[in-house]
């Protein structure tokens, strides 16, 4: 009985989190070549740096949506593992170790930047070195659903 109980809550994750559904990842470009020589050294006023893209996908701007948007997509995706009050405490949680993240403790929180909150979303835990049972919902979730989640957990958390 209590491998069936088990084997069904397996399967319950696997279908909240998208399955197996095997995701590729386009190709890392290849990095150019060093300078056979080194430039040379400039003298003067050195240049404006300029701005270089994230390196995680993170897109720039506000990462910040709709609350209400990401309320409801927090329902439909999150509560499974993170309970409906985000407290880590959702039926499949009691299974899973490490246990799901406390989005309602404010402490913990306000030490994640939404570009980090972004990324664990988009790609999954194992992205920032957590959980890889943090499953990666950006080929599930658009770039503005992410956005919006962010502002609910922000609302969620009081920060």
């Amino acid at each position: 009985m209590t491998r069936a109980v088990t084997a069904l809550v397996l399967a319950a994750l696997l279908a909240a989190c998208g399955g197996g559904e095997k995701k590729t990842e386009p190709a890392p470009a290849p990095a150019a070549p060093a300078p056979a020589t080194p430039p040379p050294m400039q003298t003067g006023t050195p240049a404006a740096p300029t701005a270089t893209p994230p390196k995680t996908g993170v897109p720039s701007g506000s990462l910040r949506g709709n609350a209400d948007a990401g309320k409801a997509l927090y329902n439909q995706y999150c509560t499974t593992c993170h309970g409906p009050s985000g407290h880590g405490d959702g039926p499949v949680a009691a299974t899973l170790n490490p246990k799901p993240a406390n989005h309602a403790d404010h402490v913990f929180m306000a030490g994640l930047t939404d570009e980090h909150i972004y990324q664990v979303i988009s790609k999954g835990g194992a992205s920032v070195g957590k959980s890889p049972m943090m499953a990666p919902w950006g080929g599930v979730i658009n770039d503005q659903g992410i956005k919006d989640l962010i502002a609910y957990l922000r609302l969620l958390s009081s920060t």
